[in-house]
């Protein structure tokens, strides 16, 4: 399934919702770009919403890696919010889930923000 996404931003945060299979290809150095730009423009807390990302490769974990340590460089923070079963075993497996602080909603994220 081709990997789709859109960002938005509030008071809180910029947002980043992916829709699909997150494998790291083509569309991967935009979502890259997209982490950039937002600590570019004074950006400190990133979440990444992935509900409705089926499947995460080597390659895909490799991004959100990427992502987070761009944002923790520029003394910020990325939160992940509603993996799917799947994605939350690979965050275990990969102990991505000791990295990255994790929410079961992006509503969630707004509570304890």
């Amino acid at each position: 399934m081709k990997l789709t996404y859109n960002s938005s931003k509030d008071e809180l945060a910029n947002y980043l919702f992916i829709q699909g299979d997150l494998i790291g290809d083509e569309v991967g150095p935009k979502l890259v770009e997209i982490v950039s730009d937002a600590i570019l423009d004074g950006a400190k807390t990133f979440v990444i919403d992935l509900s409705e990302v089926r499947y995460i490769s080597s390659s895909g974990i490799g991004l959100l890696i990427t992502m987070l340590t761009k944002m923790r460089n520029a003394g910020g923070e990325v939160y992940l919010t509603a993996p799917s079963e799947h994605v939350k075993k690979l965050l275990i497996i990969t102990k991505l889930n000791n990295i990255f602080t994790v929410f079961d909603s992006v509503d969630d994220f707004k509570k304890q923000a």
